[in-house]
Formats: C-alpha cells, structure tokens, sequence
C-alpha cells in the first residue's frame, strides 16, 4: 500500500464512506487490487503519464459487483446490487484546460 494508499483509506474509514471514485490513478492496467485494510480498488489505465479513473470499494461492497465497464482512462463504470436494488457507479475524469478540443468533444460525445 502506498502513501496516498493509505490517506485514502484512512479518509474513508473516518468518514464511513463506502464507495469512492478517483482520477489520476496512474496505475498502468485494467484490473482490480486489494489496498488493504479492507478495500479493493477497480482501476483502468492506458497511459501512465496523465489521467486513469477508478472506483475504490469497501470489501463488503465488493461482493456486490456484477459489472464492471472501462470506457477509457477517462470514464468507467460499476454496476452494482446491493439489498435487491441496483446501482451505477461512474467515475468519469473530464478533460481539463490544456486538453486539445477533439479530445473534450470525445469524452463529452
């Protein structure tokens, strides 16, 4: 578990939050790790320099994925179920300022 592993999942116990998106993840990758303490974090990555979006769960909430959509390193999705309802959860990472038109276009499109 990293620094930033660790303030994350200090700030979500404290604060009782089960569910948490993130940007600027910069783990190259599709994939799902355990951060520890409890929680497991659902990322995709393309490009390790910039961007990468992802879902941090509390384990217990984990058991209740049914799907899981990267769209881009800028936009994902989970699908979840929880007590017979369902449940999206999208972490989306908009392009800022400095970003290229074509580029703002694409993720708003």
């Amino acid at each position: 578990m990293t620094e930033k592993d660790r303030e994350l999942i200090d700030m979500m116990q404290r604060r009782k939050v089960d569910i948490l998106c993130v940007q600027e993840t910069r783990w190259k990758g599709s994939k799902a790790r355990s951060l520890g303490a409890g929680f497991k974090l659902f990322y995709h990555e393309s490009d390790r320099k910039r961007n990468g979006v992802g879902v941090i769960l509390k384990e217990e909430v984990v058991r209740n994925v049914l799907e899981v959509i990267r769209a881009s390193n800028r936009l994902m999705s989970l699908k979840l179920e929880v007590e017979g309802v369902m449940f999206n959860v999208v972490s989306g990472y908009a392009p800022q300022v400095g970003c290229e038109l074509e580029e703002k276009e694409k993720f708003w499109s």
